[in-house]
């Protein structure tokens, strides 16, 4: 998916536009989606593409909502970050391109999320 920064601008609210546009990241625990209280899927709030699912949420304390898993491994595109003293690895939506957060653990299995550029739609 391919837009113009204008047409990102248009499309995203201005805190959206710097996580998902400029890799930037929500204050801890500011966020919203903090703890899961409904079933269902997040979107990527840039595409709308389906990215995670409730039940591989978990809390972990950082103050971001954690899942242990995308919904599927072609949904999310991974980089490395070298922002920090030390390397981190960036996840992305596969099909805009926006940085959604980080991916932790020996095994992939922490993905810290910023809750602003996710969309939530529950299971009827």
């Amino acid at each position: 998916m391919e837009l113009s920064d204008e047409e990102w601008k248009k499309r995203l609210t201005p805190e959206q536009y710097k996580i998902l546009r400029k890799k930037g990241t929500e204050r801890a625990f500011s966020g919203k989606h903090l703890p899961p209280d409904k079933t269902g899927s997040y979107t990527c709030a840039g595409c709308g593409q389906k990215l995670f699912h409730s039940d591989d949420q978990f809390d972990a304390g950082t103050g971001w909502p954690s899942f242990s898993k995308p919904c599927g491994k072609d949904l999310v595109e991974y980089a490395d970050d070298y922002k920090l003293p030390h390397k981190r690895i960036e996840v992305l939506c596969s099909n805009c391109h926006g940085h959604l957060g980080h991916v932790f653990g020996k095994d992939k299995d922490h993905y810290c999320i910023n809750s602003l550029v996710l969309n939530f739609e529950a299971t009827s």
